[in-house]
């Protein structure tokens, strides 16, 4: 009974002198683990920082291809455009070719027919009532000089020819006065003209003591018409408003 006793005392001695160090592994083994886990804490953040990393450059990769894919888009659309544009100007070209080959064609038959307008003007000319004969020499002669300088285009030639015929077609359709000279009987006057379209021209001395009629040559009128050509004077000046003028007319043979 003693010894049993003794035992239960030693096993309990022995059970409070191991508490310390079983506290003590304890203690270890909870540090080790607090230690464990803070390193897995640890790595699980620099794992989470690289794998925020790599979504960052992920995302930045990912626009980057976007705008590569944006780019190749705009660069195929200038490309294409580049085609059509290639495509028209080699028919433009090719248009071209074909309009110089005509236009050697046009100016081979143009030129003649500009000098034959040319003509054609001079002789109307030299036909027509002898009004305003120097400016209208010199309208021609300028012409034919025209014709012949390389540094004007066909085209410019050919307009300068037109604008001629369009002034001898609105002689046709207005009056005139102006003062030149006259020679009649080998002797130079100056006397006001009064032209009525291409129907008639009649002068009129600055005296007003004479008048007279083209008629295939200048032939004197009577005196009664001399008032009527001083009014057609004025009203060709428009010094005063147009009004019935009583006036002969040239017939190709007297007056009348």
């Amino acid at each position: 009974m003693r010894t049993n006793s003794f035992c239960r005392v030693c096993v309990l001695a022995l059970v409070m002198a191991m508490s310390p160090l079983a506290y003590a592994v304890q203690v270890d083994t909870l540090k080790n683990a607090i230690d464990t886990q803070v390193k897995a804490e640890v790595s699980a953040k620099k794992s989470q920082e690289k794998v925020d990393g790599l979504s960052d450059q992920t995302d930045q990769m990912l626009a980057e291809y976007r705008n590569v894919i944006r780019q190749t888009d705009s660069l195929r659309i200038y490309n294409e455009q580049l085609d059509k544009l290639v495509l028209s100007q080699q028919e433009e070209m090719t248009s071209i070719n074909s309009q110089l080959v005509n236009i050697e064609t046009t100016q081979r038959e143009i030129v003649p027919l500009m000098l034959k307008m040319i003509d054609v003007i001079a002789e109307f000319v030299a036909l027509d009532i002898p009004f305003l004969p120097e400016e209208r020499a010199f309208r021609i002669a300028a012409l034919q000089d025209l014709m012949e300088r390389a540094d004007v285009s066909l085209a410019e030639k050919y307009r300068r020819i037109l604008e001629a015929y369009q002034v001898e077609t609105e002689y046709g359709r207005t009056i005139e006065a102006y003062q030149g000279d006259l020679v009649l009987n080998d002797e130079t006057r100056t006397v006001d003209f009064l032209r009525i379209g291409r129907v008639s021209l009649y002068y009129l001395t600055l005296d007003g003591q004479e008048a007279g009629i083209w008629d295939n040559g200048w032939q004197a009128i009577g005196d009664s018409y001399r008032q009527s050509i001083e009014k057609g004077l004025k009203v060709a000046k428009k010094q005063l408003p147009p009004d019935l003028l009583v006036l002969p007319v040239k017939t190709g043979g007297k007056a009348q």
